[in-house]
């Protein structure tokens, strides 16, 4: 995760360079850019975005649902706990790319309110699928993790769809405690996830407002 942290931590600083200083980067606030330039990033802008959009779609109202439908619990959660910090890696740098791109080409002393608010937007995205990385999501996987010791002491865990877990947690206090720990974790991890799935529906309605048919 070093590298990743680094990684992101630099994509973040650039983007805030471009967002707050676009004429370093070759942006006039009186809009002269060269139309390859123009278009390029704006082909940036709308490719982080619909991914980070349709990305965060899946995972969240499809993918998961049928996994947890369909696959073993504690299958489910190990494969989880590998997919969910992929997911909120590129969710967060395309996030990142998205808002860097929409504020070189809306730069901010010269930006009308509805931009500013739609670069906060893609900013807030970027922040919640970062606090997620690497607040929530770690928490998430070491409770889980501890979860599932005690649930396979207990001989359960490996049903599929329903879960045996609250039957027993009646009779095991500690596996009880583990449980409100994990649902506080989880729920505000998931919380946040929905947070930054509203804030990129919201830039979607922008989008649609800007399409000429």
């Amino acid at each position: 995760m070093a590298w990743l942290t680094r990684f992101l931590t630099a994509v973040a600083f650039l983007a805030v360079g471009v967002i707050f200083s676009p004429e370093t980067f070759g942006s006039i606030s009186d809009g002269s850019i060269s139309p390859i330039l123009s278009t390029s990033i704006k082909l940036a802008h709308l490719l982080c975005f619909a991914t980070a959009w349709g990305t965060a779609l899946w995972v969240t109202f499809i993918g998961g649902i049928l996994m947890f439908k369909y696959l073993p619990r504690h299958q489910f959660g190990n494969l989880q706990s590998k997919m969910f910090p992929a997911y909120f890696s590129m969710v967060g740098v395309c996030c990142a790319v998205s808002a860097a791109a929409f504020g070189y080409m809306h730069p901010w002393k010269s930006a009308t309110t509805t931009e500013k608010c739609q670069l906060g937007f893609l900013v807030s995205a970027f922040a919640f699928n970062l606090i997620n990385l690497f607040v929530f999501t770690p928490m998430t996987i070491e409770m889980m993790k501890h979860r599932h010791k005690v649930e396979r002491e207990e001989n359960i865990g490996n049903e599929i769809g329903g879960s045996k877990n609250q039957e027993v947690a009646k009779k095991n206090p500690k596996l009880a405690a583990m449980n409100k720990k994990f649902g506080m974790i989880h729920g505000l991890s998931s919380l946040i996830n929905l947070m930054s799935f509203g804030v990129l529906a919201m830039h979607t309605w922008y989008l649609a407002g800007k399409l000429s048919l």
